[in-house]
């Protein structure tokens, strides 16, 4: 059995970042670097493995008992957040943690500081992967891929394991809300499947924020300051007199649990015309229609005041899961127990995000979140223990036996 920091750390090492610009699917195709790597891999297990043009691989590794077991699927996604930089990723390995500030990058002065982050400590004499304060990690989601495939060997080399048919999935483009689009339920062949896509240790989701996106073009006039007395209209203005409409309270700096939000995520401007972005969020489905029409009606007020200058796409993402999930409670009581087995207190808390198991949960495949074990996502200070990883790993296996033993 290979260690899940090999696993891991082979993972990382290729750049599979997605892009939001590109239309095509998957949207890098770098993220193909990865899914045949992995692909050999499952084939070299003896695991049937189909990997199809759009970036889907589906797995199945047959049931080798005679009940009646429901298939089970495991998913992770291989894409990483296009928010930091992917390429050349240098992990720092810290073994037997001390317990106090761990220095990412001297020369910027990048640390992971105990007084901002105080959830480090709880993993003191573990082994924590970080990065280098260059780029990303690449724990979100590459953790959940080397947790699967961790599992999946030892099933494989373990044939005193009972199991139903397990099914294996990995996805691309999961970061900017394209994970799914085109997975084939049907052709997957799951009853139940979780997301190996949470964070610390304990977590357990089957909650979500609904999700919406907006793109707004500001068409300004640019004239000669000089002589731009009641001609120039400033399209960077406008954009800022649309950002201050919206309220403050109500930025993701400022919320937690169950409150939504508005995120402004990218601004380009010039006089002559100004794009933004938002993404809109909020686990609440009337609170998330208000939302929306909020900023819809904002617009609207400027487009009267200035001479309809201001174009709006809108467009939902994905839907709060529970809805889809809570009827089948009992493949949550599962995860529960196959935590507590593990000797790990679960966490039962809403996703400030959203996963693939969103979408796919209503598409008729019930898909809670299990953690994955890794801290800061999306950014320069993520971490990972390599402990969290490998009871990750045991919680696999303890949910497939809990449905074996039914």
């Amino acid at each position: 059995m290979e260690n899940i920091k090999n696993k891991f750390l082979r993972y990382i090492d290729i750049d599979t970042t997605s892009d939001p610009e590109s239309e095509a699917q998957p949207s890098t195709q770098k993220q193909f670097n990865l899914l045949n790597l992995l692909k050999n891999e499952l084939q070299e297990l003896g695991i049937k493995t189909n990997l199809d043009s759009n970036g889907y691989i589906m797995a199945t590794i047959p049931a080798n008992t005679d009940k009646a077991v429901p298939a089970i699927g495991f998913i992770a996604h291989v894409d990483t957040s296009p928010d930091a930089p992917g390429t050349d990723i240098k992990p720092q390995i810290i073994e037997n943690y001390d317990g106090k500030d761990i220095l990412l990058n001297k020369e910027n002065n990048l640390y992971i500081k105990v007084d901002e982050f105080p959830e480090v400590q709880q993993y003191k004499g573990q082994t924590i992967i970080t990065t280098d304060g260059n780029t990303l990690l690449g724990a979100d989601d590459k953790a959940g891929i080397a947790e699967i495939m961790l599992a999946a060997e030892y099933i494989v080399k373990t044939p005193d394991f009972k199991h139903g048919e397990i099914k294996i999935g990995f996805t691309p483009d999961e970061e900017i809300g394209r994970g799914v689009d085109k997975f084939d339920v049907e052709k997957f062949g799951a009853k139940y499947a979780y997301t190996m896509d949470g964070g610390e240790i304990g977590e357990l989701e089957y909650e979500n924020f609904n999700a919406a996106g907006a793109k707004i073009h500001i068409q300004g006039c640019n004239i000669h300051p000089g002589y731009a007395k009641d001609k120039m209209v400033n399209s960077m203005l406008i954009a800022m007199e649309l950002n201050s409409m919206l309220p403050v309270e109500q930025r993701p700096e400022y919320t937690s649990n169950y409150e939504g939000f508005f995120h402004l995520t990218g601004i380009r401007g010039t006089v002559e015309k100004t794009d933004i972005q938002y993404i809109i969020r909020d686990h609440d489905t009337q609170k998330f229609e208000n939302k929306k029409r909020l900023l819809t009606s904002a617009i609207d007020f400027l487009n009267k005041k200035y001479s309809n200058r201001i174009q709006l796409t809108l467009k939902d993402q994905y839907y709060n899961m529970r809805k889809e999930v809570e009827p089948h409670y009992h493949i949550i009581e599962k995860a529960i127990k196959a935590m507590e087995d593990a000797g790990i207190k679960p966490k039962i808390q809403p996703i400030r995000g959203g996963t693939d198991g969103a979408n796919l949960s209503f598409r008729n495949l019930p898909c809670p979140n299990i953690f994955a074990g890794g801290h800061n996502f999306h950014g320069k200070l993520e971490f990972v223990p390599v402990e969290s990883m490998e009871k990750a790993t045991q919680v696999i296996l303890n949910i497939i036996s809990l449905f074996a033993k039914e």
